[in-house]
């Protein structure tokens, strides 16, 4: 753990230096925080309130938290958890609506500056279940080691890179797939 973190982690605990401590942690985590919850329910606005309700339980949960791992490993757990609760109430509303794509979602979003590559990697994502996703997700986009996942998703280092090469598998077949149909329209 980095001097910085134990430090950060005393001051939490503090009642004194917790809400100026945690203002630190919001800033120093929110953009990664966002960017990894945004892969996973793909929109901005949805992302924005996971986000919230991130560091709201983060905030309620700091007399919990007593820095055995570090701030950005326990942070990374509740934004998982937080999503793929997201993902769960959301679920059956997004797929009783079968003429909205996850690509058509994305595309629609203001936010949203990728091109058709990227709306069907995310849609071919989209297929995975939840704990493949968000596995692929830690992986590819953050570029975060195994043994780190397996800290924020309490799964060994060998179920982990399981799930990943499933999930590329399946993305590849999935592009693969989309690239077949396309061409067989033409």
């Amino acid at each position: 753990m980095s001097k910085e973190d134990s430090i950060l982690i005393s001051q939490l605990a503090d009642p004194k230096t917790r809400r100026e401590a945690f203002a630190v942690v919001v800033r120093q985590y929110s953009e990664r925080l966002y960017w990894h919850i945004r892969r996973i329910v793909v929109t901005h606005d949805d992302a924005d309130d996971v986000l919230q309700n991130t560091f709201m339980k983060a905030w309620g949960a700091l007399d919990d938290f007593h820095g055995t791992s570090q701030i950005s490993t326990w942070l990374y757990r509740i934004a998982v958890n937080e999503s793929l609760d997201h993902l769960r109430r959301n679920k059956n509303k997004i797929s009783s609506d079968a003429d909205i794509t996850v690509a058509n979602r994305l595309t629609a979003d203001d936010y949203f500056d990728g091109d058709s590559a990227a709306a069907l990697l995310q849609e071919a994502i989209e297929t995975l279940p939840d704990v493949q996703r968000t596995v692929f997700t830690l992986r590819y986009y953050d570029e975060m080691k195994y043994s780190d996942m397996s800290d924020v998703l309490g799964t060994s280092e060998g179920a982990l890179k399981a799930s990943y090469h499933i999930a590329v598998k399946k993305i590849s077949q999935y592009v693969l797939n989309h690239r077949t149909n396309i061409t067989s329209k033409d």
